[in-house]
Order: structure tokens, then C-alpha cells, then sequence
């Protein structure tokens, strides 16, 4: 495996934003978020199956510029909608499903449903996101029909860089249209649909990049460990 190379140049540039500016900034990203989220949740144009796993958990990707998207899907019975977001989006219950991840906390609240974190990969983490850091917004919304979406992004690099500076010894990646989507069907159960992409910075194989599935898998088998458990 070739190892990895150094990190580019750290970004020198950052913008001071106010409070408002930020605010519209996030809810106009965050609304394409949703809506891209929604639309990924309900069709399958151009999504190929790489997967299906002994528990019914479905992964597949789709070509999106030079990286892919990748969207897994399951279905958990006899668990509410509610009942999973609060799980996955707890903060502090985040490094259960995912071991990679050795921080995450929040930077700021901007509304009672939009929030930064900043969210640290170690020296230990897998290839893809060894010593990264995401500088990321997560708006949660209800959809007029009971149907849960959360969404996740990164921030720009100039706004993160003002929110967080960068430290020298930190990638910092970027996490493009991202989250949950937890619909909620007739007999108390609920479908997930999880989709994420990922540019890592830095330089990997692409290799690598493109087989962020085997990831998905492990964090979906946690996940649903750790939802059955909170049950």
C-alpha cells in the first residue's frame, strides 16, 4: 500500500462572518442538503448495488464528478423514527458506532436544529480518515408526512477556518451532501437511508476513496447494536 502523503499546505485565508450571515448561509446549503438527501432516499437513477448484506442492509453508489456517492439503506422494525436519529445524532454516543473518530463537540448552536461540529480522526483511524478533521453543520428537520432528515456538510474552508482555525498537524477534509433520511412505515417500523461523500484531502488512492462501503457496513452494524440496545 503506498503510504500517505503529507497534508497541502494548510489554508491561510479565513472570513470573519456574523451570526446572520452564517445562519443564511447554512439554511441555503442545508436546504440543497435536504433536498438531495430526500430525492437519493426515493429513486434509484443512477445507483448501482454494490451490496446486500445477511441483514437486509442494501449499498450502493453512484458516480458523482470525480468521487463517488455512496447510499446504504436498511430497514429497522419496530423502532420509530425518532427513536434511531436520537441515537445516531447523540454527540457523545457518536464514537460507539464509529471507532474512528476520537472527538466530536460542538463548535456552536445557530437554531434549536442547526448546530457546527467539528468532528476528529486520529493517527489510528482508517486510511480514509487518518489525522482528518470535518468542520460540518447538522440541520434537523420534520417532513410534513412524519419523515426525519438530517443533514450534514462541510462548511466552506474560509468560514470553517474563522469558526476553528486549522491545526498544523490535521488534514482537513471535506464532507460533501450527507446524512439520514428515517422514514416511518405503517407497522411501527421505519426505513434509513444513510448517504455520504467524502473527499478526504490530502492525497490517497482513489482506491481507497471509493471504497468507503466497507466503512458503511461496519458503522451500520454498530449503529444497529447500538439503537437495539437503547430500544
Amino acid at each position: 500500500m503506498p503510504p500517505e502523503m503529507s497534508s497541502p499546505s494548510p489554508c491561510t485565508r479565513s472570513w470573519s462572518i456574523s451570526e446572520e450571515s452564517l445562519r443564511r448561509y447554512v439554511h441555503f446549503a442545508s436546504d440543497s442538503c435536504i433536498q438531495e438527501l430526500l430525492s437519493a432516499s426515493v429513486g434509484n437513477d443512477g445507483w448501482k448495488v454494490v451490496t446486500v448484506n445477511g441483514d437486509g442492509v442494501e449499498i450502493s453508489k453512484r458516480r458523482s464528478g470525480p468521487l463517488h456517492t455512496f447510499r446504504s439503506r436498511w430497514l429497522l422494525k419496530s423502532l420509530s423514527p425518532h427513536q434511531f436519529i436520537t441515537v445516531a445524532t447523540a454527540i457523545d454516543a457518536a464514537k460507539q458506532w464509529d471507532p474512528d473518530l476520537v472527538e466530536a463537540r460542538y463548535i456552536k448552536d445557530v437554531e434549536d436544529n442547526l448546530s457546527i461540529i467539528r468532528l476528529r480522526f486520529g493517527d489510528n483511524s482508517k486510511p480514509l480518515f487518518r489525522n482528518r478533521e470535518f468542520i460540518v453543520y447538522e440541520r434537523r428537520e420534520t417532513m410534513e408526512d412524519g419523515t426525519l432528515v438530517v443533514a450534514v456538510a462541510s462548511l466552506p474552508k474560509e468560514i470553517a477556518a474563522g469558526l476553528h482555525p486549522k491545526q498544523n498537524n490535521v488534514i482537513r477534509g471535506l464532507l460533501l451532501q450527507s446524512g439520514w433520511v428515517v422514514e416511518k412505515l405503517d407497522d411501527d417500523s421505519c426505513m434509513v437511508t444513510y448517504v455520504i461523500q467524502l473527499d478526504p484531502a490530502g492525497w490517497l488512492p482513489k482506491f481507497f476513496v471509493n471504497r468507503i462501503n466497507t466503512k458503511l457496513v461496519m458503522i451500520i452494524g454498530n449503529l444497529r447494536k447500538l439503537v437495539a440496545t437503547e430500544a
